[in-house]
């Protein structure tokens, strides 16, 4: 038989056992509660039993609210609410945002196949809209603040289907419960352009054009984004809150 061989650091973070609290109780109508609180050794053993203090009640109530406020604090913004954000649905389980970003320099990326170095390029104005699991991304005409009848534009990238939705492949999407409104949008605009462009989905081009052409133009360049090459869907912001 091999040795045994210790795999623990392999884990990640280890939780070590602190203390134990139990609780006893009465028989009877009126049953009668008691909190004995223990101790843990270095092998993880109860030792120290003694009545729950309230010291240590305190420390466990504040525990125990810190977890609760976590999962009312998703999508709440940490001051004053961003000017870019459009609509929001906190809900823990189907939360998701709407918002706009302006006309950005980003840092953009390709697989080798599409024969596009990596660099910063212009992206032109978006309009996002993600819950914790999905995102769809659209191009605006303009930096204004949109409309309810503002009209949508594909987004000249690839890795998107034709309804907007983005394809993120094996990237490991972690947005957490409680994820403030900003952590949410900047953790999508960092995933998006932070993943490998890789193929168009669909039919027909994003843009009226070449998409491949348009980035190898624009990549390392301080060229702004060309919007004469969006193309028109059909859809308004409106559609997207239906």
């Amino acid at each position: 038989m091999k040795n045994a061989t210790d795999i623990t650091e392999s884990f990640g973070t280890l939780y070590h056992p602190k203390s134990a609290l139990v609780f006893y109780e009465t028989k009877g109508a009126d049953a009668d509660v008691y909190v004995e609180h223990f101790d843990m050794d270095n092998n993880g053993n109860p030792i120290n039993a003694h009545p729950l203090t309230e010291r240590e009640a305190k420390v466990l109530a504040r525990a125990l609210v810190t977890e609760k406020d976590k999962e009312k604090a998703f999508l709440k913004s940490n001051g004053i609410l961003p000017t870019n954000i459009l609509h929001i649905n906190h809900n823990t389980d189907k939360g998701s945002v709407l918002w706009y970003t302006k006309a950005q320099r980003r840092q953009m990326y390709f697989v080798e196949g599409l024969e596009i170095p990596n660099g910063m390029a212009y992206a032109p104005p978006m309009i996002w809209y993600a819950s914790k699991n999905s995102l769809t991304v659209f191009a605006l005409g303009s930096d204004r603040r949109p409309t309810e009848k503002t009209p949508l534009y594909c987004a000249p990238f690839f890795n998107i289907y034709e309804d907007g939705k983005v394809c993120m492949g094996s990237v490991n999407i972690n947005i957490k419960n409680s994820a403030s409104v900003e952590e949410f949008t900047n953790g999508w605009e960092d995933y998006f352009f932070n993943s490998y462009f890789s193929h168009l989905l669909g039919r027909n081009s994003p843009i009226n054009g070449n998409c491949v052409n348009l980035w190898k133009d624009l990549i390392n360049s301080n060229k702004s984004f060309p919007k004469e090459v969006l193309k028109k869907n059909n859809k308004t912001l409106k559609n997207l809150l239906r």
